[in-house]
């Protein structure tokens, strides 16, 4: 995939590229894949590949209001050690070790307020933890990790933990993304439009 000029970027984001800015001129396609738009992708012509699609959703940051916490939780502080455990803890087939977190650490988009953790407060266990980063070079934001443990799904800490990061982030950046597996059992979809992303850009992972 070519790498894709700021201006063009900024024109339509979701549709420029599959990953972030930052992202899309740090890493290179690796050998054996392809990464194609649904507008570009004829899946009769990728019959040999593995077809992994993933949507792309942007948020202007217009309209958003302070959220409130569920009763019975509340921030918490959390080591890189703590995020890597409750997002691991959260999956089946993937997981981040405490290494990885902590080279995102020294990423130019690291911005320590936007790593969140929710505690419930009767137990003082993680409960929820979400982790954003922040392109300033061109004003991006960019959810990460998304997490809320399987006990207290249902409860509103996804929302909250989307709209909180969508907050702390309306006076520093000029919009954020975010991208998720389509059709993926827990609708991490669903949550994002139900938060104010918007979008229909889908981007096919052929391997």
């Amino acid at each position: 995939m070519r790498v894709i000029a700021k201006e063009e970027y900024l024109k339509n984001p979701c549709r420029a590229a599959s990953v972030p800015y930052w992202k899309q001129q740090a890493f290179p396609v690796p050998d054996g894949m392809k990464i194609l738009h649904q507008d570009d992708y004829k899946a009769g012509e990728y019959q040999q590949y593995g077809d992994e699609p993933y949507f792309r959703l942007i948020h202007h940051l217009q309209g958003l209001s302070a959220p409130v916490l569920p009763e019975g939780y509340s921030l918490c502080s959390a080591a890189p050690g703590d995020f890597a455990g409750h997002i691991s803890s959260c999956y089946s087939d993937i997981g981040i070790s405490e290494a990885e977190l902590r080279d995102c650490t020294a990423r130019k988009v690291y911005c320590a307020d936007l790593w969140l953790a929710v505690r419930d407060d009767r137990t003082g266990k993680i409960a929820a933890t979400g982790i954003a980063e922040l392109d300033r070079e061109i004003g991006e934001g960019v959810l990460e990790w998304i997490q809320v443990s399987e006990d207290h799904r249902g409860c509103g800490l996804g929302s909250y933990i989307v709209l909180e990061l969508l907050w702390r982030m309306r006076d520093i950046a000029r919009f954020v993304t975010v991208s998720g597996q389509c059709g993926n059992p827990a609708d991490p979809e669903g949550l994002y439009r139900k938060c104010g992303f918007s979008g229909d850009d889908v981007w096919h992972i052929l391997r």
